[in-house]
């Protein structure tokens, strides 16, 4: 880190990610001294969400904290080392979270995500707990993993990006990179409203007005900050390239978000509202209203990567 100016950016980001980082850092500390100390922990002294902020948190610092090693090692590659060190981490302390820590009359947390995920009381004929105890499947896992790998990307783009406008110069990114930050942060504020209040559902899969809302906004911010990391690599090809690439890459992880829900709802998919637009149409699960938000997702990105790159020279 021969810059000045990269340093104490360096320094900043460091210090600005530990603080962000406390309560999950506290969540994980209590859990690991209860572990230690007691051989367990107790139901009510598990903190909530330490699964998946605590390893999220985890990730986040080491690659930040290695920022100025991955610039010197991999060069322009540097977020790729980083990120790919950061998914590693993280996957490693999620696996150690599930499967080492044992809360109360719960076996091992494998099954932690059951417990705490929304699932429509009524449903069918079974009841919650035959739900939720019944046919484990670890692709049940798969949208709390993307949501998980979704903000260290974007939060990690974020931090690299602008490390390397400093050292480099270089400035063709910086526009692609503030919206980065901008969908980044109101994501990850919707991932920590949702903790909290699961976006009120009230146990049926039939979900009210502001619920459908705000669980539209999620999914399409979901798609559009995958877009948004994707296209911030690709500034200054082709539009062909740098605007239909990260569109479709956008619609495609929006799909894959619904895949999720639909593992977690046994082959269903909560309903925003009631009639042909809300219906699952024939042969599929999506209804209508589901198409058209992963459709939003793809054309908010290509129209953010249109007017990026409309006066941008092109790469030939």
């Amino acid at each position: 880190m021969k810059n000045k100016k990269l340093n104490i950016y360096y320094l900043l980001s460091c210090i600005g990610v530990l603080i962000a980082s406390y309560y999950p850092l506290s969540m994980g500390v209590r859990v690991v001294v209860d572990m230690i100390t007691e051989g367990t922990v107790l139901k009510e002294n598990y903190p909530k969400y330490i699964i998946p902020y605590t390893p999220i948190s985890l990730a986040i610092i080491i690659g930040t904290i290695l920022m100025p090693v991955c610039m010197e090692l991999f060069k322009k590659f540097a977020l790729v080392g980083g990120v790919t060190i950061s998914a590693g981490v993280f996957l490693a302390t999620e696996l150690l979270f599930e499967y080492k820590i044992v809360v109360e009359t719960v076996t091992t947390l494998k099954d932690w995500q059951m417990f705490m995920c929304y699932i429509p009381s009524d449903y069918k004929t079974q009841t919650t707990v035959e739900i939720l105890m019944g046919d484990y499947s670890p692709a049940f896992k798969l949208h709390f993993y993307l949501i998980s790998v979704v903000l260290i990307l974007g939060i990690l783009n974020c931090l690299y990006g602008f490390g390397q406008i400093i050292r480099n110069g270089e400035k063709k990114r910086l526009k692609s990179l503030i919206l980065q930050s901008i969908c980044t942060a109101i994501f990850l504020g919707l991932c920590i409203l949702a903790c909290f209040t699961a976006f009120w559902r009230d146990g049926n899969i039939s979900v009210s007005a502001l619920s459908a809302v705000l669980m539209s906004v999620f999914f399409i911010l979901l798609g559009v900050t995958v877009g948004i990391f994707v296209g911030s690599l690709l500034i200054g090809k082709r539009k062909l390239i740098s605007v239909f690439i990260p569109s479709i890459i956008s619609a495609v992880i929006t799909l894959v978000m619904y895949i999720g829900e639909m593992c977690l709802l046994s082959g269903n998919l909560y309903k925003y509202g009631s009639g042909f637009f809300f219906r699952s149409l024939p042969g599929i699960v999506l209804a209508p209203v589901d198409i058209l938000i992963i459709i939003a997702a793809g054309c908010i990105t290509a129209t953010i990567f249109y007017l990026i790159q409309r006066q941008k020279p092109i790469e030939t």
